[in-house]
């Protein structure tokens, strides 16, 4: 549905400013003025001095590109949520640190390290309950009537965290990776972009299938798709897949194999670790995992081409790009604000989209988005196999949130021991163990 255009102007905060994906979210939004117009852009970051780095490149891509656009990067929570629509919320409590941890400590142990499922997740999650509670806070104290987008990880323990502790708050709980395998999708089919797609989708963050994919006049996409992915996964390879690091190669080919799995649908990418995981240990450096991928590569790149612009004085010919996770933020803020009731996906109560699952799990199903925020569609029964898997692995979501309120060890021992990338409670009690050492600055104290 095309926006009702008014003469409207929005404000725009990016909370974790100092974000990597920051300079795609901003080039994004710069180009998508003629439909999601600004009259304000503010970031806010507690490290000001990683966030001074990419707002100072900023600066200039927004004089040169558009001028009349307020932009500002503070530290101070009140100048950041006054007078904002819109907060994008992208925060990493512990920073690549504490996610190097999060990796290489259950690795140790032969389990799976990985920065949002399993112990790392676990891990991760209780570190980004209180940061994102706290942005909800600020928010709901000096612009009550904004939205927050939220995409900052673990997405499923914060949106059960946040169900439970701001039920009332306008905060959506979002992910970008079925947005990327979306588009895959579509080159893989030959069409431009995802928005050539209709789709049925359920499970929760990062633990999902697709049941249904048509192109827009109804045609049924399944057939071919599943014959590419039985083969390739979602690896596209060619000038598409120039730039893809090598553990995304892996994680996209190894969709292939997932697919075996359940050949009546076509399954989320990181479905690999909880059905792969001692292939994925085997195919893991226990002393160079993600985080360093990261580090040496995307981190790089970016505070490298913030300098560039920088000492140039001029942000022309830039290396940044607008990526699939911008997009699809931009797309929401604008199906919001213009009530167009464009069907994407949240993480949200489940309140019976799926109705053989609990209905205050936190489930990922296609919304519309309108003025009111998501309106959650009904997909029906999930498949026995499905069913299983949501239902353990929502369990220990929960008790990972039970014991961060409750401060409970025995609550956390339950959700490292339950999750079905750790192979027995011993295991897991030794990576908790280790864990609560790394996380002694961040996690309550567990009794």
């Amino acid at each position: 549905m095309v926006a009702q255009k008014d003469d409207r102007k929005f404000s725009v905060l990016i909370a974790g400013g100092g974000s990597t994906y920051t300079p795609g979210i901003v080039l994004t939004l710069l180009n998508g003025l003629d439909k999601f117009p600004l009259r304000k852009l503010k970031f806010y970051d507690n490290d000001g001095e990683r966030q001074k780095k990419i707002a100072d490149a900023t600066a200039i891509l927004i004089k040169e590109r558009a001028p009349e656009i307020e932009f500002e990067a503070t530290t101070d929570p009140k100048e950041a949520f006054t007078d904002v629509d819109f907060v994008m919320a992208q925060i990493r409590v512990g920073k690549y640190a504490m996610r190097s941890k999060d990796e290489k400590i259950p690795l140790k142990h032969g389990v799976v390290g990985q920065e949002t499922t399993g112990p790392g997740g676990i891990a991760y999650g209780l570190r980004s309950i209180p940061g994102v509670i706290q942005l909800v806070d600020y928010m709901e104290k000096y612009s009550p009537n904004a939205w927050m987008l939220n995409y900052s990880n673990p997405a499923a323990i914060v949106a059960e965290a946040t169900r439970r502790e701001r039920p009332n708050s306008k905060i959506i709980n979002i992910c970008d990776m079925p947005i990327d395998i979306m588009d895959r999708m579509a080159a893989i089919l030959g069409f431009k972009d995802r928005n050539d797609l209709d789709f049925r989708y359920y499970g929760l963050n990062h633990f999902g299938w697709w049941t249904e994919v048509t192109d827009k006049k109804g045609n049924d996409m399944m057939p071919k798709l599943k014959e590419y992915v039985s083969k390739n996964g979602y690896w596209v390879g060619g000038d598409y897949d120039a730039h893809t690091e090598k553990s995304w190669e892996e994680t996209f080919k190894k969709a292939a194999d997932v697919y075996k799995l359940d050949p009546t649908t076509l399954p989320n990418t990181y479905l690999k670790y909880y059905m792969y995981p001692s292939w994925v240990v085997k195919h893991s450096n226990p002393n160079y995992t993600r985080t360093d991928e990261v580090e040496a590569h995307r981190q790089k790149m970016v505070f490298g081409e913030c300098k560039r612009i920088v000492d140039a004085g001029t942000a022309k010919d830039t290396e940044f790009k607008p990526d699939e996770h911008s997009t699809y933020i931009v797309d929401l803020c604008t199906a919001i604000a213009y009530n167009t009731h464009q069907r994407m996906l949240a993480i949200i109560p489940n309140e019976g989209a799926i109705s053989n699952i609990d209905p205050t799990a936190t489930v990922e199903v296609p919304c519309l988005f309108g003025a009111n925020g998501p309106e959650r569609l009904s997909m029906g029964k999930a498949a026995t196999y499905q069913q299983g898997m949501i239902t353990e692995q929502n369990s220990v979501e929960k008790l990972a949130v039970d014991a961060w309120q409750e401060h409970s060890y025995t609550k956390l021992w339950e959700a490292f021991s339950l999750c079905k990338i750790v192979p027995d409670a011993g295991i897991a009690k030794d990576i908790l163990d280790d864990m609560i050492v790394a996380n002694k600055d961040y996690w309550p104290e567990l009794k």
